[in-house]
């Protein structure tokens, strides 16, 4: 969408696609070049039979975005992991990252056992890989056109599209992206000069706050801000409101010389700086 510069790219959570973003950053698209994508397994993507790793996701992704030049890459939640994932491999690539409700739990146990507190019963159906591949295939086969009357406190297209991946690509990215992996690894290894914005909600159930704090604090220079009475969806609940932080957030960037004040010492390490809105 879009033909100016920069380049903004935009990647879902688990489960969700392109449709997630399309409506809502359009604005964008006025003066920015928007590349929205469905990640493998899910969306109009496709579905192979394969280990849905974060480094195969990543691979994928850079299928994309190889040779675009430096992009700003706008991750939600599990796409957040990827977005990091990506910038500690191809840094050259990356020219900012924005986070939205990005997951961290410190440990496969700790993950697992906070998705089965916060989503009591259907969170023990989520932590069992075997219970999780056949809610899958009775959601895509029996209950697909029902969800968006099931389900209405969530984006409609969010919900419609909940059956375009398979079990397999579903349980995979589950297991392999979110309950194993620890982004904090990637974290740690993004490049000191990259402007990183962590938006994320006070009441996400989902991705707790506690965790994003964390994250932000392994990222040198990061800037957590935090929407009060916002859950797991920034972008459907402030939709304006994000909008504007994005165009100022490359804007700022487009305006900054690389040799910005804190860069100075790429080695250093800045505390977080958290704001409220």
């Amino acid at each position: 969408m879009g033909t100016g510069t920069p380049t903004l790219v935009f990647l879902p959570g688990l489960g969700a696609t392109s449709r997630y973003w399309e409506r809502r950053v359009a604005p964008l698209a006025g003066s920015h070049r928007l590349v929205l994508v469905d990640l493998l397994g899910f969306g109009r993507s496709p579905k192979p039979w394969t280990r849905y790793t974060v480094e195969r996701h990543v691979e994928e992704l850079h299928r994309i975005l190889d040779g675009r030049g430096p992009v700003t890459i706008v991750g939600h939640s599990f796409g957040c992991t990827v977005s990091m994932a990506y910038a500690s491999r191809h840094p050259e690539q990356v020219s900012g990252l924005v986070l939205l409700s990005p997951p961290y739990f410190g440990s496969e146990r700790q993950a697992i056992e906070h998705v089965r507190g916060a989503y009591a019963p259907i969170g023990w159906i989520l932590t069992n890989i075997a219970l999780a591949s056949v809610a899958c295939v009775v959601t895509r086969r029996v209950l697909g056109r029902l969800l968006p009357y099931l389900i209405r406190d969530q984006p409609r297209e969010l919900v419609e599209d909940l059956v375009r991946h398979t079990w397999r690509s579903f349980t995979s990215t589950l297991w392999e992206g979110i309950y194993r992996y620890d982004p904090g690894a990637d974290a740690v290894h993004l490049p000191p000069r990259l402007p990183v914005l962590i938006l994320h909600g006070d009441q996400d159930r989902t991705a707790p706050l506690d965790g994003a704090r964390s994250l932000a604090a392994m990222i040198p220079g990061a800037t957590l801000r935090v929407l009060r009475g916002v859950d797991h969806d920034p972008l459907a609940r402030r939709t304006a409101w994000c909008v504007d932080v994005l165009h100022e957030f490359v804007a700022e960037r487009s305006r900054r010389p690389r040799a910005h004040r804190r860069d100075q010492h790429p080695h250093a390490s800045y505390p977080a700086l958290e704001t409220h809105a």
